[in-house]
């Protein structure tokens, strides 16, 4: 007898890792923004979330979240690099 409201897919109990999300969210976000932040929170996150693949599913999700917080520290470093080659920032704000 089921009760109302329930579905059988709810009460499955295959959830997907938070961590794996986070990783994922973190390794897109940081291509964009705070890529130096982001990008490293993402391995971290893909690596932890991976370990517990086994219990929770994810392990494609947090392997992409490493990936793209890869990219996203590589990122990092070139546009470093480039701005080491121009003589450093400037911001220019005034008219």
């Amino acid at each position: 007898m089921t009760s109302y409201g329930s579905s059988p897919a709810a009460s499955s109990g295959s959830r997907t890792n938070g961590l794996a999300i986070a990783s994922l969210c973190c390794g897109i976000v940081g291509l964009f923004i705070l890529n130096i932040v982001l990008g490293p929170l993402a391995i971290v996150f893909g690596a932890v979330a991976r370990r517990q693949a086994a219990v929770k599913n994810g392990a494609g999700m947090a392997k992409a979240g490493i990936v793209l917080g890869i990219v996203d520290v590589v990122l990092w470093l070139v546009l470093l690099a480039v701005a080491a080659s121009n003589d450093g920032f400037s911001w220019y704000v005034g008219g």
